[in-house]
């Protein structure tokens, strides 16, 4: 009976370790820590309040905490630091994890139905309520012909 609770807790240690070492790793350098030049720190905050975490889903890299989002923040300011430009970052982000991590997608083959749906929509609507107030206006004057 003591070997099997032993068995029991090592496995349940073996399991629990990746969850411990996970939240061991400190976060990285540029993830809570600004760029020194102020200009450079203003173009990355605009920039991280125009991508979304993808583990929080909706919030902005720079509103989360989540280990991912500082991850993000510092890949932001490292690169803008390394004199790339915000729409440089941005189009890396974007091939690196999807179009889904900018709050600002542009029309692409995979967006397009995004931008058209709902142009489509009001389109119907409009057609379907002409079609029924001239229906309308028909009858009406149908039954004061009458």
């Amino acid at each position: 009976m003591m070997t099997m609770r032993r068995l029991v807790a090592c496995m349940l240690a073996f399991l629990a370790a990746p969850l411990i070492a996970q939240n061991a790793v400190p976060p990285a350098p540029y993830a809570y820590t600004q760029l020194a030049d102020p200009a450079q720190e203003a173009e990355a905050t605009a920039l991280m309040q125009t991508l979304r975490c993808l583990k929080c889903q909706s919030q902005s890299i720079a509103d989360s905490d989540a280990p991912m989002a500082g991850d993000m923040r510092h890949q932001v300011r490292a690169r803008i630091e390394a004199g790339q430009s915000p729409e440089e970052i941005r189009a890396w982000l974007v091939e690196r994890y999807g179009d889904y991590v900018s709050y600002q997608p542009e029309v692409s083959a995979t967006t397009w139905p995004l931008f058209a749906t709902p142009a489509l929509l009001i389109a119907l609507a409009l057609l379907v309520l002409a079609r029924r107030l001239g229906r309308k206006r028909s009858d009406s004057q149908e039954a004061g012909a009458a």
